[in-house]
């Protein structure tokens, strides 16, 4: 099992001191990766299904991302995840290949397609066809990772006789790691990640989403290149030794922990415990 640590650009990691010493202390400690949440906007005031108050700070994930790459050199770096129909491609692709150069290859891309219409809104963005809009937009993030001469033709989005670098580090591109809770999520992740992302799940939601995503796996063609499909979870509830054995015979590959924190201190206790787990559950 391997462990991360969500949350690394918004409430005290919000400040990016805290955010660096929390990734050095967990990259100290032994953990494989740090994460980031993303909303560029929340409601306000906060309404359901808005997870968190709007006076929240976020650090946009990239500068968080490559703040914390310039002080650390092992642990990996996920976005967990950006919302990404509300982000424009090559924009972005610019931005990620951009961590993954500065960390010297460690970015782990997580995206998803986001489900909070107010903040859409605001973005001018439209909230149907997000699916649609999010599959066109990775490929054509790939397409400008990983060809000579990009191009991409599509619904949404369309370009050629372009070029950008740097290109990524990792070949044949940063690892792709799709999030929701959803059939079409779980189809998406199938056929276009190297990864799976759950968020907040008990043991319970755990083994309902992986039989989702063995399902997809039967109806969906997975191209031979993504290689095993590695589950990520954000555990709800207790997590000890038990629950993360149980976790692993579920067939989660990482458990990415979230717990409300108020202070550094709080963090770097979190961070500490992560640790201890990890040593008494290998």
């Amino acid at each position: 099992m391997k462990f991360g640590l969500f949350g690394i650009n918004f409430g005290p990691c919000a400040d990016a001191q805290v955010a660096l010493r929390v990734a050095q202390a967990a990259e100290q400690r032994g953990l494989e990766s740090v994460w980031t949440g993303e909303h560029v906007v929340l409601p306000d005031p906060q309404v359901p299904p808005s997870p968190v108050p709007p006076e929240t700070p976020f650090l946009d994930p990239a500068v968080a991302l490559a703040y914390v790459a310039a002080g650390t050199s092992t642990i990996r770096l996920g976005t967990g995840i950006i919302i990404l129909p509300q982000r424009n491609p090559l924009v972005l692709a610019k931005e990620l290949a951009s961590v993954d150069v500065a960390s010297r290859g460690r970015l782990i891309f997580g995206l998803g397609i986001g489900y909070l219409k107010p903040e859409f809104d605001a973005l001018g963005i439209p909230f149907s066809h997000k699916g649609a809009r999010s599959v066109e937009y990775l490929e054509a993030i790939l397409a400008m990772w990983t060809q000579p001469r990009p191009s991409y033709r599509g619904r949404f989005v369309n370009f050629e006789a372009i070029n950008a670098f740097p290109r990524p580090v990792q070949r044949p591109h940063p690892p792709i790691v799709i999030g929701g809770g959803t059939p079409e999520a779980f189809g998406r992740a199938v056929e276009h990640g190297n990864g799976w992302y759950g968020f907040a799940l008990d043991l319970d939601a755990a083994a309902r989403a992986v039989e989702g995503l063995r399902a997809a796996a039967r109806a969906c063609a997975r191209p031979a290149a993504l290689g095993a499909l590695e589950i990520s979870v954000t555990p709800a509830g207790k997590l000890d030794a038990d629950a993360v054995k149980r976790f692993a015979d579920l067939g989660v590959h990482r458990l990415i922990v979230s717990r409300m924190a108020a202070t550094e201190s709080d963090l770097l206790k979190l961070v500490d415990k992560i640790a201890e787990l990890q040593t008494s559950t290998r």
